[in-house]
């Protein structure tokens, strides 16, 4: 009976999240990667979905200027293209993917490569954010107003159920949303097909209305007055583009090859997002569209254009604007993929280089960074509690990170061209594309900037800044205790070797064992071995190292990098072995892989047990002077659950300190206290 509630657990968890998914099985490659199509609608959701409020901002930047739309449209489609072939040209270089953190951080060093990452992680909590209370707020559209207090309940309820389909990985959230995303692109197809070809007389009155006004502002207000208005509406819109980014740093969930079908996806992207949001701005101009109380301006659009839509007499203008409204506010949350998808990849890529708690490069069972996801749904919570579901608010958070990343992007290609024109021809090709991204998108930084820091920008740029002094006060502290671990390689140069090793004679399975849990050949796995020598000496007559090879994100790439990982641990076990009958002791090595340390640890502790039955298990830990909060979060506390999980199934088991005092941790220069 006690098992039974774990059962119900199981099976619930199983029901949830789906079951487990081997990292090992050679096909599960397949079975989590993306063809370009699939790829398409969960990363390229979230730049044609900003249609939905990138155009909208932009048209109502304009104020009574609005004939200048006609240029806007030309501009958006023109920056459109621009950052999507020079993201193109970033895939090319960086084929392993990793977008504006890897590239920031290989071509202009990781310091500007930390302040990438964490712009990008807080841009990406916002795209959620964003998409979620936008497409509530057009699927309530189709409700009376006394139903718009439930807006953020609705939002908050949204946001968990897409929370539970990224936990149960990549591939199964985005079919899920598959059709949501054909019907968005039939139905606004539909919509500016209509609104263009049914004011297609209207065209050359709309082009010469343009003209008068662009001519007749000009000459009241000045050049440079009539620029800035157009510049400020170009960067009000600058929400439209913060998808763009998306596929290059999401290349390792493609399919093989990853470059084509990144490339290909692309595409894709640039094409259905130039054609959807300058389509929709341009249809704005055309039906004289003018913002309403409780509407949205694809709202007020949809029904200027599908009102006199009939078929055989009957009207189905309205059935038109409820499937429009309805799949944009449902592509939305489609979109908010992006920031689940991409978000915890740049958190897992930060997390292997020391920048961010090693926990968050962590796969679960269903080869998904759980711990990621977990963090950017709560954050996107608090983001959207913070601004109560205003999307006014949140629109004028947003779009400042993304174009701080890209700026960093095409600077430091613009730079690798320029360095490299010597020995890469293409440099001609490139440089040029580079430097036109360079010069867009820092100047939609700067106006955006400049708009928003004082009316809600200001948060977004705190939460960032936070977020990297965190970022090297983390980088710091693993800094600091690796170096003070360094001189535990010291053990291996001064330990006495018999001259005479055992060689290979095998352990005796009945006698006293000890087996210990070890990472990498290194000073802290034999500070382990050593110390329980010393602790029961002539006691063991067997060592067996034991290794649990973690696939976390950075090795979860194909199957190469998991026969590489196989490869490390084993070698790293062989030298373990090798030392301990150099100095006349028995010993072996047993080793698995898997996603969850704990987990495989103690499957494979219960397999060494019934080979050797007189086992005892040893475990190396880090103990600081001071037990902080920080400490255990950083450093995981996988010794003591993997000991839990042991002594929970009957198997006995040591942990074995190694002390690091706050004196040694803030002072990396003096040498470490030995440690017990």
């Amino acid at each position: 009976m006690p098992d039974l509630p774990e059962g119900k657990k199981k099976t619930l968890r199983s029901i949830v999240l789906g079951k487990p998914l081997r990292a090992t099985d050679p096909g599960v490659f397949h079975h989590v990667s993306l063809v370009a199509f699939l790829a398409w609608v969960g990363l390229g959701a979230d730049g044609l979905s900003s249609s939905a409020y990138g155009p909208e901002e932009a048209y109502k930047a304009l104020g009574a200027h609005t004939p200048l739309a006609v240029v806007l449209v030309a501009m958006t489609a023109f920056t459109v293209f621009v950052i999507s072939f020079a993201y193109s040209k970033v895939i090319e270089e960086f084929p392993g993917g990793g977008g504006g953190y890897l590239v920031a951080t290989k071509l202009l060093g990781p310091r500007v490569g930390v302040v990438s990452g964490c712009a990008l992680i807080v841009d990406y909590i916002l795209t959620i954010s964003v998409s979620v209370v936008s497409g509530v707020d057009a699927i309530f559209n189709l409700l009376p107003l006394h139903f718009h207090s439930l807006k953020l309940m609705t939002a908050m309820a949204m946001l968990v159920v897409l929370v539970i389909l990224n936990l149960r990985g990549v591939k199964e959230s985005v079919t899920f949303l598959l059709p949501i995303f054909l019907v968005f692109c039939v139905t606004h197809l539909v919509l500016i097909l209509t609104a263009v070809i049914g004011h297609a007389r209207e065209l050359p009155g709309v082009f010469h209305e343009t003209g008068r006004d662009l001519h007749s502002g000009v000459g009241a207000l000045g050049f440079v007055p009539m620029l800035f208005i157009m510049l400020r509406a170009y960067s009000m819109g600058g929400g439209t583009y913060t998808g763009i980014e998306a596929v290059s740093n999401g290349v390792q969930i493609l399919r093989e090859p990853r470059v084509h079908n990144a490339k290909k996806t692309m595409l894709y992207m640039a094409l259905s997002l130039a054609f959807t949001a300058g389509g929709i701005l341009f249809s704005y101009l055309l039906v004289r569209a003018h913002p309403a109380a409780g509407k949205t301006m694809n709202g007020i659009l949809a029904e200027i254009v599908f009102s006199r839509w009939r078929v055989a007499g009957t009207p189905v203008g309205a059935g038109l604007v409820v499937a429009t409204l309805l799949s944009e506010g449902l592509l939305l949350f489609v979109a908010a993929q992006t920031g689940f998808l991409d978000g915890p990849r740049v958190l897992a890529n930060m997390a292997v280089d020391s920048w961010a708690p090693h926990r968050f490069a962590q796969l679960s069972d269903r080869l998904v960074t759980k711990n990621g996801v977990l963090l950017i749904g709560l954050a996107s919570a608090a983001v959207m509690l913070y601004a109560r579901g205003g999307l006014d608010l949140l629109v004028t958070m947003y779009a400042i990170n993304v174009f701080l990343t890209f700026t960093l992007t095409e600077l430091g290609m613009s730079m690798h061209w320029i360095q490299d024109r010597r020995t890469k021809p293409q440099w001609k090709a490139n440089l040029p594309v580079h430097l036109t991204g360079l010069v867009l998108c820092f100047s939609i930084l700067c106006v955006t900037i400049y708009e928003k820091l004082l009316v809600g920008g200001w948060v977004t740029v705190t939460v960032t800044g936070a977020f990297i002094v965190a970022a090297f006060a983390i980088h710091k502290h693993y800094r600091n205790v690796g170096d003070r671990l360094k001189y535990l390689d010291e053990v291996l140069a001064s330990v006495p070797l018999h001259e005479h090793a055992v060689g290979d004679q095998p352990m005796t399975p009945k006698s006293p064992t000890a087996a210990i849990l070890v990472g990498g050949f290194n000073g802290v796995g034999v500070h382990s071995f050593l110390s329980i020598q010393q602790l029961f000496p002539h006691y063991y007559e067997n060592y067996l190292f034991i290794s649990v090879g973690v696939i976390d994100s950075a090795k979860f790439k194909g199957e190469s990098e998991i026969e590489a990982l196989r490869q490390s641990t084993e070698e790293s076990l062989r030298q373990y072995v090798a030392f301990a009958r150099k100095l006349g002791m028995k010993a072996d090595y047993r080793f698995t892989l898997g996603t969850e340390a704990v987990d495989e640890a103690e499957k494979l502790a219960l397999e060494v047990k019934r080979e050797f039955p007189r086992t005892i298990f040893y475990l190396g830990k880090l103990v600081f002077e001071h037990d902080r909060f920080i400490y255990r979060f950083l450093h995981n506390e996988t010794a003591h659950a993997i000991q839990r999980r042991l002594q929970f199934s009957g198997l006995q088991s040591v942990v074995l300190p190694i002390r690091v005092t706050e004196k040694e941790l803030h002072a990396p220069s003096r040498p470490a206290a030995s440690p017990a």
